[in-house]
């Protein structure tokens, strides 16, 4: 026998909807949104082959985790086309609505699954994200300085700040001392980050070396030891994608278009993929 469910998850509590195809017989129920729960939730169903649908929001690791470790088979449903899949017209939506439909789609088999990364991959995709919210830090502190000196009509300042040539350029300064604490301030953050940042990268460029999938990459003009990793984790398994095209469109670098009859009209980029995975490719590309 087998049950198939849709899990809708909320900080609090997960809202289930679980169904036996060979009965009919529906079980809805809600359960702290804890691995524990999870684990006891699938325990109800002894000797049975259970399938749950968990929608790729904040909370899909540990109750994706909790799944495996009792038995049961995950299916990460991708948020814009599980939600596009509902079509414009208004209904209802709740939290029973929300987990009925993802089980719905896994019953029908047109739920629209996401790459689930195995623990290595998830691990390095992590810290290429942390990186990357560090550098997106670091670059919002300094464009604070920039602004800072706009605002007090300072000319000629220096492109790089941080260089020996705009430290003395900052030293040189005469403002007032609101806007030179300021300044100092945003210093020290950066300094701040900079500390952090350095081991971080060098763990990133010894990967880079010795994974052969980073070696692949970087031997692409532009292609760094920095975006290279950040490349793979956030692509992922390219075996599973049957065209070069699905690998665009995971990225969300394709380009919407609306035909209808004879009319058709391109659109803009999609950008329905990981935004870390753009970032990096345009930096790649910018370094070419």
């Amino acid at each position: 026998m087998t049950i198939v469910a849709g899990f809708d998850l909320h900080r609090a509590q997960i809202t289930i909807d679980a169904l036996n195809p060979m009965t009919g017989e529906v079980f809805r129920s809600r359960i702290a949104a804890t691995p524990a729960a999870v684990r006891g939730w699938v325990e109800r169903f002894p000797g049975e082959e259970v399938h749950v649908a968990v929608e790729a929001c904040t909370g899909w690791l540990f109750a994706c985790e909790a799944l495996v470790e009792a038995g049961a088979v995950p299916h990460l449903a991708e948020p814009a086309e599980t939600s596009a899949r509902r079509g414009k017209k208004r209904r209802a939506k709740t939290d029973r609505t929300d987990a009925r439909w993802l089980r719905t789609l896994l019953c029908e088999g047109r739920l629209p699954e996401a790459w689930i990364p195995p623990e290595h991959v998830r691990r390095w995709r992590t810290r290429t994200r942390l990186r990357k919210t560090l550098v997106d830090e670091r670059t919002a502190w300094l464009q604070r300085i920039q602004a800072t000196l706009f605002h007090h009509g300072v000319s000629g300042t220096p492109d790089k700040l941080l260089s020996e040539r705009g430290r003395e350029f900052l030293g040189g300064l005469c403002l007032p001392p609101d806007a030179l604490e300021r300044i100092e301030v945003a210093l020290r953050m950066v300094e701040a980050i900079d500390a952090q940042l350095a081991p971080l990268e060098g763990e990133l460029r010894q990967l880079a070396r010795r994974q052969p999938g980073c070696r692949a990459l970087m031997r692409h003009y532009g292609i760094g030891e920095l975006t290279a990793p950040t490349i793979l984790c956030e692509l992922g398994d390219v075996t599973r994608l049957s065209a070069s095209r699905k690998a665009v469109r995971s990225a969300g670098l394709d380009v919407g278009v609306h035909r209808s009859d004879r009319r058709s009209r391109a659109g803009k980029l999609t950008k329905q993929g990981s935004p870390q995975l753009r970032w990096a490719l345009y930096e790649s590309a910018q370094a070419a």
